[in-house]
């Protein structure tokens, strides 16, 4: 017997479970796969760690965040985190060579098949740790990670159809610059020119491709590599060294064939989606004020403050050269199981289900 109305699934997610083998087996599969991360990260001597949840500012990515309030600072605006990154990165500061978090974050933002405003990352950081090294590591965790979900699916959770996309190492990559320049046969404007923004708009305009609803720079070159580029991802695939203004929390340099500059970075795209991001950490403060500056200038008022002091201040005692990693578990999960829908690997399904839930009991 099996409950097929999806409405009444959502409703009754307890019901769900108990009559829908399928709907189990992905939470039993999540949480195997969690559990192989974070083995995997404790064999090699990382250490896990728990930080902030909620700080009275949220630093780390680009978005708008969840605001609350405190009794004890009934004065001051407290925000959920949108990534534990800052955080993790102040523990690298403090000595600790090898660090990593398995949690959740928030952004106020889109609710899609992919997207929930509540989530689940693992992030790791690594000291002398270089973007091939974050390649190379990336590529045999997920490679032994698909062997190992075959084997529980084979032995344990037939339900579940494996996830068909061959991960294999080595991954394809592709460079966003020079890939970009391939797919619209043109080259790219000078991206640090003050023009910039008004030459890769006639590029969309040229092509009718839709603006984004805030044309800054990085938008407009994160929608061309949306349009170009991650539509070749559908293996495993490394977007790499995105130009500077798209990595503000990344070290830089000049690209060897183009003299853009550029982010010693790299994303992981399956199925056209993200999967994972990853790069070599900026460590000078001088820099990392520069950056956070630009990224200011780019600014739409949705996103969070980016200019974080105490960040800035920590960085002044020495952060050594490192590698940071971040990956959405839920999207990991759903690649996985084959789950098409963010909710279909969250105990109880997306916000929109969860909100709807106590509607759903009052209206009766």
């Amino acid at each position: 017997m099996e409950l097929q109305d999806r409405e009444t699934r959502v409703r009754n997610r307890h019901v769900d479970f108990l009559v829908n083998n399928r709907a189990a087996d992905v939470l039993r599969l999540r949480a195997q796969i969690i559990q192989y991360l974070r083995q995997y990260l404790l064999r090699s001597n990382y250490v896990e760690v728990q930080t902030p949840i909620l700080a009275e500012g949220a630093g780390g990515a680009v978005a708008r965040p969840f605001r609350t309030a405190a009794t004890e600072f009934s004065d001051r605006v407290i925000s959920l985190r949108i990534a534990p990154e800052l955080w993790l990165k102040r523990m690298v500061i403090g000595g600790f060579d090898r660090v990593f978090e398995i949690g959740p974050s928030f952004r106020n933002e889109g609710l899609d098949l992919i997207h929930n405003p509540e989530f689940t990352t693992c992030e790791f950081y690594r000291t002398y740790f270089g973007l091939e090294d974050l390649i190379g590591m990336t590529e045999d965790m997920f490679a032994g990670l698909a062997d190992h979900v075959k084997l529980l699916v084979a032995r344990s959770f037939p339900s579940l159809k494996p996830a068909s996309t061959t991960i294999e190492a080595p991954f394809k990559r592709i460079d966003f610059i020079s890939g970009l320049e391939t797919a619209i046969d043109q080259q790219l404007p000078n991206l640090l020119l003050p023009d910039a923004n008004v030459r890769v708009a006639k590029i969309l305009r040229d092509r009718s491709i839709a603006m984004p609803s805030a044309p800054t720079l990085p938008k407009m070159l994160d929608r061309l590599s949306a349009t170009y580029l991650e539509p070749q991802c559908q293996t495993p695939t490394f977007i790499m060294h995105h130009p500077e203004c798209l990595s503000p929390l990344a070290k830089s340099f000049l690209h060897p064939d183009n003299s853009q500059r550029i982010a010693a970075r790299a994303e992981l795209f399956v199925n056209s989606q993200e999967l994972a991001n990853m790069y070599e950490e900026e460590n000078s403060p001088f820099e990392q004020r520069r950056k956070f500056l630009d990224q200011n200038s780019h600014r739409t008022g949705e996103s969070s403050s980016i200019m974080d002091e105490s960040y800035l201040e920590a960085l002044e005692w020495g952060l050594p050269p490192t590698g940071g990693f971040g990956c959405g578990i839920d999207r990991l999960c759903m690649l996985m199981s084959g789950a098409q829908r963010i909710g279909d690997v969250l105990s109880f399904g997306s916000l929109r289900n969860v909100v709807s839930l106590r509607r759903a009991v009052a209206t009766r």
